[in-house]
């Protein structure tokens, strides 16, 4: 038998916690995924970090996986320690005897790795106690799904062209294409994570399919920006304006809206449109922030240059006098 380092597959330490472990697999299955990757042997390495993650992310298969020892390089012939292969038996060849021998025995020389951690295939393929087959649940999978802002307010339909793995006959991990339409409800947000319950890999034996994970991703808008379920939107003001109080019209996703602007409004000011963002999953809405910008004419009538001569002259306004203040010594 081969020795595979199911560790060293997904880069992460023997030591890495189960969290850290799903991290580091979705990472590379997203990478080496075959719709996305152009790397020659992306298919092959996708196989082989589904066969990694498929022994140690459950706790079980990856202590009996972890028990074979670490002193192995990846490609080495080697055999599992006489205690292993005892305990394998009991639990999972359902037989007496040494590895080879008869009795229900099975030999090791005949297997790989992946027949012992692809789901303890080795069970279901000879039978284990009672000739009973394993039920071993489906894979999750996830996808990145890309939506305008629109979209995300309004709710939307996407059709996604997967390639969802599936156990073949022998507890290996195949990709079938599957075409799902995943409805998206509105209010999705930016980085969110939609679980879609039973849509993702076939289970074996009569195991539980496995789920369809969503991450979104919200192209960006020409007008706002989005912070979880509020947004965020750059109010241009003319020095008037913001001066004398004005009322102007701002847009927003269900429409353009009348706000008042006080007198003295000064640049960077926030003003808040209540429930104008957007849509939250258990009612209710988020809230649109104008952000002042105080913009100034970059061509003057006569008429024009003539009054801002005139209020030079005639305002006392100095916006740099905590400079003098700022700068005095005792």
């Amino acid at each position: 038998m081969k020795y595979k380092d199911y560790y060293a597959i997904l880069g992460v330490p023997r030591t890495a916690t189960a969290d850290e472990i799903k991290k580091a697999y979705r990472k590379l299955a997203q990478k080496y995924h075959p719709d996305v990757t152009k790397e020659a042997k992306g298919e092959e390495k996708f196989k082989e970090i589904a066969e990694a993650y498929q022994a140690l992310k459950d706790p079980e298969k990856r202590a009996a996986y972890d028990q074979l020892g670490s002193g192995f390089q990846p490609g080495q012939d080697f055999r599992p320690p006489p205690d292993w292969e005892r305990q394998f038996r009991e639990r999972y060849g359902g037989g007496g005897g040494g590895a080879g021998a008869g009795g229900g025995g099975f030999s090791f020389d005949d297997i790989d790795l992946s027949d012992l951690f692809g789901g303890f295939a080795s069970r279901a393929r000879r039978g284990g106690r009672g000739g009973a087959s394993m039920q071993i649940p489906g894979e999750d999978f996830e996808v990145t799904v890309h939506l305008s802002l629109d979209d995300a307010y309004r709710g939307t339909q996407v059709d996604l062209n997967l390639g969802l793995p599936e156990y073949d006959g022998q507890g290996r991990v195949r990709h079938v294409p599957k075409t799902i339409k995943a409805r998206i409800p509105k209010g999705a947000t930016d980085g969110q994570r939609l679980r879609l319950r039973g849509q993702g890999g076939k289970g074996l034996n009569g195991g539980p399919n496995g789920d369809l994970y969503l991450n979104i991703v919200l192209h960006p808008h020409p007008l706002f920006r989005p912070d979880g379920h509020d947004l965020y939107l750059d109010l241009p003001l003319t020095p008037w304006e913001a001066a004398l109080g004005a009322t102007v019209e701002v847009p927003t996703l269900s429409g353009a809206v009348n706000l008042k602007i006080p007198p003295g409004t000064a640049a960077g000011r926030k003003l808040r449109l209540a429930k104008k963002g957007l849509p939250k999953p258990g009612g209710g809405e988020g809230d649109l922030y104008a952000i002042v910008q105080i913009v100034n004419p970059t061509v003057l009538t006569d008429r024009e240059r003539e009054l801002f001569r005139g209020l030079a002259e005639a305002s006392r306004f100095n916006p740099r006098g905590h400079f003098a203040r700022g700068g005095s010594h005792d």
